[in-house]
């Protein structure tokens, strides 16, 4: 059912936040690494996290080659990424709210392309 989907992506989705924000914390504060760079490396993470709780508990979708699947979900993630990025730097470099702040944010509205994106042509 498409609303018991769009919780659970929800709740997967959060689990991909704490990761994405954990790698990027360490990588940017505790060894110095570029944010943006930083930032990359966090939603990596959590995309790989995402899309195997997604394939096996949100849309229960394992009758496609996982590789196809991955591929789909990969190339939604990377263009959530790209607006996440730009978006990112564009708030941060034009107003004074805090990085973490604008991050969630940011997350926040690609969490809508990643569902639609993914619910419509990756798992269906």
């Amino acid at each position: 059912m498409f609303n018991v989907e769009f919780l659970k992506f929800g709740i997967v989705g959060l689990s991909g936040v704490g990761i994405d924000f954990f790698v990027t914390w360490l990588f940017k504060e505790k060894i110095g690494i570029n944010k943006y760079i930083a930032n990359a490396a966090g939603f990596s993470l959590a995309v790989i996290n995402n899309f195997l709780l997604n394939r096996y508990w949100t849309f229960e979708a394992n009758n496609e080659a996982i590789t196809n699947q991955f591929f789909k979900f990969l190339i939604i993630a990377v263009a959530g990424l790209a607006i996440n990025s730009l978006l990112l730097f564009l708030i941060v470099k034009f107003t004074k709210i805090n990085f973490y702040i604008t991050k969630l944010l940011v997350i926040g509205i690609v969490f809508f392309w990643n569902f639609y994106l993914n619910y419509f042509f990756t798992f269906h």
